[in-house]
């Protein structure tokens, strides 16, 4: 079991930067790859960012590619998420997922949630 906790999130005016943090509970987290997702309001819940357990692989939604930058820390059992140049479409509640395989966290299958954090982005 990995319980993981997603903080940083808050309201940021467009175009300033924001860093996203996921801290897992336990050092098995190291093992795991993680993905990025977000949920804006009446939509489905879409892939932003994956990183494998030692970053070797990372995958980015064509939507965040060269704005955002996902990479973790595994001796802080943390993944981050930094969201550069933000938009008001990047306003939603963020969700980090963490899994054994990284398929399950590009496709949020089989994967371990956080509870989210909201970001709004000001226009």
């Amino acid at each position: 079991q990995v319980q993981l906790v997603e903080s940083g999130g808050g309201l940021v005016q467009a175009g300033a930067s924001l860093r996203l943090s996921c801290a897992a509970s336990t050092r098995t987290f190291r093992t795991y790859a993680v993905g990025w997702f977000r949920q804006a309001p009446g939509k489905d819940r879409d892939f932003v960012a994956a990183i494998s357990w030692g970053g070797g692989s990372i995958d980015y939604a064509d939507s965040v590619k060269g704005r955002f930058t996902i990479s973790r820390d595994n001796a802080k059992n943390t993944a981050y998420l930094q969201m550069n140049s933000p938009n008001a479409e990047d306003t939603a509640v963020y969700y980090c997922a963490a899994a054994p395989a990284y398929s399950s966290v590009v496709t949020g299958k089989g994967s371990y949630w956080g509870q989210g954090t909201q970001v709004t982005v000001s226009s």
